[in-house]
């Protein structure tokens, strides 16, 4: 049986990270646990293989993304600097449009992450402001400042609420 070998493709810049990575290190503190998992870690490289041209790509689709944000503008440029490039090209190529179609895909998903991730936020930062103002900690004019996410109807409707209360 051939021995088992674990890869991570890391595709931002190595700096000084290990060339191995050890789950227990990385995730418990180097504690003794039930699955120890060691993998190997791939840096971008100078060979033209495959997976140093899949870095690339990734790396030239954040610089997109910092740019663009995440449109569809940031992915049609990193498919046309890529081939420019020839990173991927062959690949992108023939593929083009099922790359572009997935990664957007892609943005949609994290979309909605980010989405419902502000949503939670904006809940707990409402719920604790409405908390604060039933005990006195803070004043409605100083909601704001310490909530910054609400706005003047959110405030408006705490109010409102407080004042039934009383």
């Amino acid at each position: 049986m051939p021995k088992p070998e674990l890869y991570v493709i890391f595709t931002g810049n190595k700096g000084r990270n290990p060339d191995k990575i050890s789950l227990s290190k990385e995730f418990f503190e180097g504690a003794d646990i039930d699955i120890e998992v060691k993998a190997k870690v791939i840096y971008e490289s100078d060979t033209d293989d495959i997976i140093n041209q899949y870095i690339i790509f990734c790396k030239v689709f954040n610089e997109q993304t910092k740019q663009y944000g995440m449109t569809q503008k940031a992915v049609t440029e990193t498919i046309r600097i890529c081939k420019d490039r020839n990173v991927l090209r062959e690949y992108l190529l023939e593929r083009e449009k099922e790359v572009l179609t997935i990664m957007m895909s892609l943005f949609d998903e994290e979309q909605i992450m980010k989405s419902y991730i502000k949503s939670e936020r904006y809940d707990v930062a409402k719920e604790k402001a409405l908390l604060m103002l039933q005990s006195g900690k803070i004043t409605v004019d100083e909601i704001s400042k310490f909530f910054p996410e609400l706005i003047e109807s959110d405030i408006k409707e705490l109010e409102a609420e407080i004042m039934q209360l009383a």
